[in-house]
């Protein structure tokens, strides 16, 4: 018993730092979930175009603010399968709105794996088979539908695919940057590190807002979607490296004396070396926590720029855009379900800060 005891305690003692924080990590629930919820997030990202039953563009006139509609199952006292009824209006006297019934004597059934609009997946490989569809004629609206009478439900999931890719692209440059540029303010002192803090204390000095309008000014309205995603990754990582370059220039001033450093030199190890290989290694653990809670950061500043009108514009959408349409007082009040992709926001900040908790618990597996 003894010797087992033994074993286990070497086993633990000589494991690598990256095996001691993943056995952490594993044990961190609301880590461990947080995974599991965002991995289920970007693989709807992913498949947006296949689980989402229409596209960005489809609308119907006669279904303009419609409310989420409820997927039955028996019909008559018998089952007949997943299915939704028709619907009819009619004008609401006090709020002058169009109000929706259930026509209990059109019944649409809801089919699996139908052919309808044609989309590129991974903007290349042509299909047209989606998850779920209803007889023609009918429409299912899972989350209601907006002013134009698009589908919400549609329009929300082909939106993370903007949403939850531009602040991952963005957070991962930004930690490039982060990390090049102090890096080299840190480990070379002197001029160079007198510059690069004065550009970083001018960056930082002007405020959010006015900084994305500046920048946002300067995109042409009339490019393509693509472009203009490019564009905007590129805006939210200018405006978020300085913070981590900063951080990395302290770490950096801390350990370009000490020994291990000294004694590369020595060797006649090139600077770049030491830097890559020696002493960003030493607190990678610190910088991919970073990563992992700049992400949210991210993303709420993506869906404020798309709120403020100076990110991805209509018919293309994201989660902020979709937040930018509901912007006025009175369509919150008549039509609620218009904020569900304000839960989404929520729900994926939340995630991404629960796991980067448990990787900051993590990176401490000696505690």
């Amino acid at each position: 018993m003894m010797g087992k005891k033994n074993k286990t305690s070497e086993s633990y003692y000589q494991a690598s730092q990256w095996t001691l924080m993943g056995r952490k990590l594993v044990k961190h629930k609301l880590a461990k979930f947080s995974i599991i919820l965002l991995a289920i997030l970007y693989c709807i990202a992913l498949f947006g175009n296949f689980l989402a039953p229409s596209d960005l563009v489809a609308y119907n006139s006669k279904t303009k603010n419609c409310p989420p509609m409820r997927v039955r199952w028996m019909h008559e006292g018998r089952f007949i399968g997943p299915y939704v009824y028709g619907l009819k209006t009619e004008r609401n006297m006090e709020t002058f709105s169009i109000d929706y019934r259930e026509d209990t004597e059109k019944v649409y059934k809801v089919h699996f794996f139908v052919h309808g609009t044609p989309y590129k997946f991974l903007g290349f490989i042509p299909g047209d088979l989606h998850l779920f569809g209803v007889d023609e004629g009918g429409g299912i609206f899972l989350f209601g539908t907006d002013s134009m009478g698009r589908d919400l439900f549609s329009r929300m999931i082909l939106g993370s695919q903007v949403s939850l890719t531009i602040p991952f692209a963005g957070a991962l440059i930004s930690f490039v940057l982060g990390i090049l540029i102090g890096s080299l303010s840190g480990y070379f002192g002197g001029v160079v590190d007198v510059i690069i803090q004065r550009i970083i204390e001018v960056i930082s000095s002007f405020p959010s807002i006015p900084l994305w309008m500046a920048l946002s000014a300067a995109i042409p309205s009339d490019i393509p979607v693509v472009r203009m995603y490019f564009y905007i990754t590129v805006i939210i990582s200018f405006i978020s490296w300085t913070k981590l370059a900063r951080i990395v220039r302290g770490k950096f001033v801390s350990l370009r004396n000490e020994d291990f450093v000294m004694a590369a030199k020595l060797a006649g190890v090139s600077d770049f070396q030491i830097i890559l290989r020696h002493m960003v290694p030493g607190f990678l653990s610190y910088l991919i926590v970073d990563l992992t809670l700049a992400i949210p950061g991210m993303i709420i500043g993506e869906t404020s720029m798309s709120f403020l009108g100076l990110g991805i514009r209509s018919p293309a959408t994201s989660w902020g855009v979709l937040l930018q349409e509901t912007q006025d007082v009175t369509s919150i009040a008549l039509y609620p379900w218009r904020l569900i992709p304000l839960a989404a926001v929520i729900i994926t900040v939340l995630a991404f800060n629960f796991l980067g908790d448990g990787l900051r618990d993590a990176a401490d597996p000696y505690k």
